[in-house]
């Protein structure tokens, strides 16, 4: 890190400003002690004119236009896929780099996808000013295997995620919490933001299905993580459910390896590692959930043991807050990187 770029102060602006992740960045920005010089907040104009705390001030939220840009040097999105694809490159054009939280840019040859802990060296090359931030449980389940990978060589993965409500956005958690008040009260509940009752039930949909049975989302942890890892022949199956959980995604990992692997030494393969902690003594009760990381930024690894039925493969439980680490933090991580080029 050279000392201009050590000493210089950055002019951010956060698009989605209002949103669960937005608010996260805000945040991040602050706790981390991101050198900022000017903070533009921006979304639509039905959010413009709201005020939010920093460092001890308020910032004004602005509406978002083609015209935002001018004197920033990096611009987070966090406002969905189709904001994305009309305003970054605008962004982009005006001498931003572009942090984007969506999916838009993510399978993108000319888009690095990253995550600083695992592939911090792909965000110096940005053709298009653009980098991409991974979906939340994508970057959760791989904080979790990147590692492994190093030391035993990952070739296939079978998982199912546990996805909070929180993962849908602000609406999630009012649809879950309104459902357990009408199932208290004797009344009918008639889904909205879900295509089933979310309270006291899960759901294995999330985001649309696709032509060969998986959903989206399903598809985006073999996807994303062939990118990530650089394993083009990464072969990846998921089951993606959403659970009554407010905050923090969890998932079940059959991970399998070119070499033969124990649960002693995958556990070895953590230490030193940032962002991610082993937490695996089921006779003392020591197992992740997601409570444990809500409002955190570490994902936490648990419950390793050899699978029974495939040779070289482990098990796992991995849990991670998919607002901070599986996005808000994960972009702002992203933004340092940039700051030390």
């Amino acid at each position: 890190m050279t000392m201009e770029n050590n000493d210089r102060k950055w002019n951010v602006a956060i698009i989605g400003a209002t949103g669960a992740v937005g608010e996260e960045m805000r945040l991040c920005l602050e706790e981390r002690g991101f050198p900022i010089g000017e903070l533009h907040l921006l979304a639509s104009s039905r959010s413009a004119g709201r005020r939010r705390p920093f460092r001890g001030g308020e910032v004004e939220v602005a509406e978002l236009t083609h015209d935002s840009f001018s004197g920033v040097d990096i611009a987070l999105f966090s406002a969905g896929g189709s904001i994305s694809k009309e305003f970054a490159p605008s962004a982009a054009r005006a001498g931003a780099v572009v942090i984007d939280n969506s999916s838009a840019f993510r399978l993108d040859p000319d888009v690095p996808l990253v995550v600083p802990e695992i592939n911090p060296s792909a965000a110096a090359v940005r053709p298009r000013g653009i980098i991409a931030n991974p979906n939340c449980t994508t970057v959760v389940s791989l904080m979790a295997l990147a590692p492994l990978h190093e030391h035993f060589g990952l070739e296939a993965v079978i998982a199912s995620s546990y996805q909070a409500v929180s993962g849908s956005g602000a609406q999630g958690i009012v649809e879950l919490d309104e459902q357990i008040r009408t199932l208290a009260e004797g009344r009918e509940v008639l889904p909205k933001v879900y295509p089933r009752q979310i309270a006291y039930n899960v759901i294995p949909q999330i985001d649309a299905f696709t032509e060969n049975g998986y959903t989206k989302e399903e598809m985006k942890m073999q996807n994303e993580g062939r990118k990530i890892l650089g394993i083009p022949a990464l072969r990846v199956s998921c089951t993606c459910v959403r659970v009554p959980v407010h905050r923090s995604h969890s998932v079940a990992i059959t991970a399998q390896f070119s070499r033969p692997v124990e649960p002693e030494k995958a556990r070895a393969a953590f230490e030193g590692r940032l962002g991610i902690r082993v937490v695996d003594d089921p006779a003392a009760g020591l197992f992740p959930v997601p409570l444990d990381t809500t409002g955190k930024d570490d994902c936490l690894v648990g419950r390793i043991r050899r699978n029974l039925v495939l040779d070289n493969a482990l098990d796992l439980w991995v849990v991670g807050d998919q607002i901070r680490k599986g996005a808000a933090l994960n972009a702002v991580q992203i933004a340092e990187l940039i700051r030390s080029d």
